[in-house]
């Protein structure tokens, strides 16, 4: 079972950049594919970004691509989403997840061990 806990997140103004960060525990971290994911209030879970167990491969919603990076560190048992470019709509509870072997690959039926989120908002 992996556990995960984001940070990074904060209040930033348009056209700024934070970067995220989640911590997972367990050893099996490595063999994961990993994803991103947001809510803003009033609104579903949507997909953000996601990452391969190797890093080679990645995917991003068409909302962000150009604008933020994620990447991992398997040896830290880290991944990261690198946030440029921020708009007013970016604002939102940004969480990490592990990809399951079922579901969507970039829906949240396709992802568990939910952490417990970071809070980003962006300024107009």
């Amino acid at each position: 079972q992996v556990q995960l806990v984001e940070s990074g997140g904060g209040l930033v103004q348009a056209g700024g950049s934070l970067r995220l960060s989640c911590a997972a525990s367990g050893r099996t971290f490595s063999s994961y594919g990993m994803g991103w994911f947001r809510q803003a209030p009033g609104k579903e879970r949507e997909f953000v970004a996601r990452i391969s167990w190797s890093g080679t491969s990645t995917y991003y919603a068409d909302s962000v691509k150009g604008r933020f990076t994620i990447s991992r560190d398997n040896a830290k048992n880290t991944v990261d989403l690198q946030m440029n470019n921020l708009k007013p709509e970016d604002t939102a509870v940004y969480y990490c997840a592990v990809r399951l072997g079922v579901g969507s690959s970039s829906g949240p039926s396709g992802f568990g061990s939910w952490g417990q989120g970071t809070q980003v908002t962006v300024s107009s």
